[in-house]
């Protein structure tokens, strides 16, 4: 069975950021890189294609913002 995954990017406040990553799925844990802003990280992650059709919204919600979703490849586990 092929399971269609894509990746997502976003930008969050850092005091969000416990809230977002429970709610993020993820292959293990999301990626989180600083940005020029102290106040502010970047997350990035690994999810099944499925999900980001609910997820999407519910990260606007959280204040998620610059979320960009794009198709893979390939993913070597």
């Amino acid at each position: 069975m092929l399971i269609l995954k894509l990746a997502l990017k976003l930008n969050i406040e850092k005091s969000k950021l416990e809230e977002v990553i429970t709610e993020m799925p993820a292959l293990r844990r999301p990626t989180v890189s600083s940005l020029s802003d102290d106040s502010w990280v970047a997350l990035e992650t690994v999810i099944e294609k499925k999900v980001s059709r609910e997820l999407i919204p519910a990260l606007k919600r959280m204040g998620a913002e610059g979320i960009v979703e794009y198709p893979l490849n390939k993913i070597v586990l």
